[in-house]
């Protein structure tokens, strides 16, 4: 046999091999693992499950929810990141400066409109983006600035990635895939540009430190790093520095602003459900001073409803995948070490035990029957456990701010009919993006 055909004979018989070995293990795991259907060798269900449908597809083919972290590295950047951003003012009233101060810009930007059509997308997130800017770098863009202009982009184009087909295979395949030519390339390149951005501003910032006076979280970062700079175990060090910046920074922009879009869209097909926002702001707050917290709780209608935008726009269906740490025992069935879990958030927030009508858009689901907020334990927009979002307690009053703001002075209309208003996902993936949709911003 000449050595071309013993080598290809030698790769059958290996691949032969691990594949009767792959099946043998998940055999005898699968005995003790949840119900659901046989995985093949190598590429596990990926056939039983719609890539452009991500969330459906795992719906039918499991159904435990679990939320396990693997956090050894990660616990010490979590504590030090959820400390500084409260330092800075997250939920706490300087927050809300933060917000009603860029809220302000923001409403001027959508009286520049002048009643005529536009698109929403980047008048949402350059104001939600630049209340966490002012966190992580200490000031806000000018909202022509070009650079910022480019990084939300971005940021847009990766959160749309991650629901794309593609994306999900790559997610589910990183290790080979990011060998692969396709489009996750232009995506990872574009986010180098990220990446490059604030490793420009920890540099910048380093030459003007004053460790007993930090300007923001870049520099309350750059003060562990001298604190721990003996520590050969520490996980201060620059390069986790520009993703834990970018993370924060990412996270901060687009769940937020993409909730506000869907939400917007939601009022303009339901203008009865608009309406009856306008009329409890105009009772509780008029129109002659800006919103604050305090008024929250008087306005159960516009809390529902903020928290029914938030249950059916289901931002992360399946929340973030989570690796088990160890053999762990839940409801009887054991889950191997190094298996990956998505919590599949989506399931509950769409739960008919918990909701009376969950594929439709009703503010009911908050509201008792004497029209005060009641809350729903099946409410988890941002996931539960040690590893939830730390951003909730700001994203929450972004929420009812900017939109009540809006709403304060602008009745939103559409260019077309409610009727004809398309308020499924665009794509729905690992993230929930709306379709794309113009409007009008008609001040009252």
């Amino acid at each position: 046999m000449d050595p071309l055909g013993a080598a290809a004979l030698f790769l059958v018989i290996c691949l032969s091999c691990l594949m009767v070995l792959s099946t043998w293990q998940q055999m005898h795991r699968k005995s003790q693992m949840p119900p659901g259907p046989t995985p093949l060798p190598f590429i596990g269900n990926l056939l039983q499950v719609n890539t452009s449908d991500m969330y459906r597809s795992l719906i039918k083919v499991t159904f435990y929810r679990v939320c396990f972290c693997t956090w050894e590295r990660a616990k010490p950047l979590r504590r030090f990141s959820i400390t500084t951003l409260r330092n800075f003012g997250m939920g706490k009233r300087s927050a809300e400066e933060r917000i009603l101060e860029e809220t302000h810009f923001l409403l001027e930007s959508l009286r520049a409109t002048k009643s005529e059509p536009f698109d929403p997308t980047f008048v949402l997130s350059r104001s939600v983006s630049n209340i966490i800017s002012s966190i992580t770098f200490g000031n806000r863009f000018e909202y022509e600035d070009q650079e910022f202009l480019s990084m939300l982009l971005t940021m847009l184009e990766t959160f749309q990635f991650t629901s794309t087909s593609w994306g999900q295979l790559y997610d589910m395949f990183s290790g080979i895939m990011q060998h692969l030519p396709g489009p996750q390339d232009k995506t990872f390149k574009k986010l180098l540009g990220l990446k490059e951005f604030i490793t420009k501003k920890a540099k910048a910032n380093m030459e003007t430190l004053d460790p007993n006076n930090p300007r923001d979280f870049i520099d309350c970062f750059l003060v562990k790093m001298q604190q721990e700079k003996e520590n050969p175990n520490s996980e201060f060090f620059l390069e986790n520095l520009v993703y834990t910046t970018a993370n924060i920074f990412f996270g901060g922009t687009e769940t937020v602003s993409t909730t506000l879009r869907y939400g917007i869209l939601l009022l303009l097909k339901y203008p009865e459900i608009e309406e009856k926002v306008h009329e409890e702001i105009e009772h509780v707050i008029g129109l002659n001073r800006i919103p604050n917290m305090d008024d929250r709780p008087l306005m159960p209608y516009t809390d529902a409803v903020i928290h029914e935008i938030q249950r059916f726009g289901d931002m992360l269906p399946l929340s973030l995948a989570r690796r088990v740490t160890c053999d762990t025992k839940f409801r009887g069935y054991t889950i191997p070490k190094g298996t990956e879990v998505f919590p599949v958030l989506g399931s509950v927030l769409r739960d008919p035990k918990h909701f009376a009508r969950p594929d439709v858009f009703d503010p009911q689901h908050f509201l008792d029957d004497n029209g005060q907020f009641k809350k729903n334990k099946a409410f988890m927009p941002f996931s539960v456990g040690k590893r939830y979002c730390f951003g909730e307690h700001l994203a929450r009053m972004e929420l009812f701010l900017i939109l009540t703001s809006i709403l304060q002075n602008f009745c939103l209309k559409s260019p077309i009919p409610p009727e004809k208003i398309d308020i499924s996902p665009m794509l729905v993936g690992f993230a929930t993006v709306p379709h794309f949709y113009e409007m009008c911003a008609i001040p009252l």
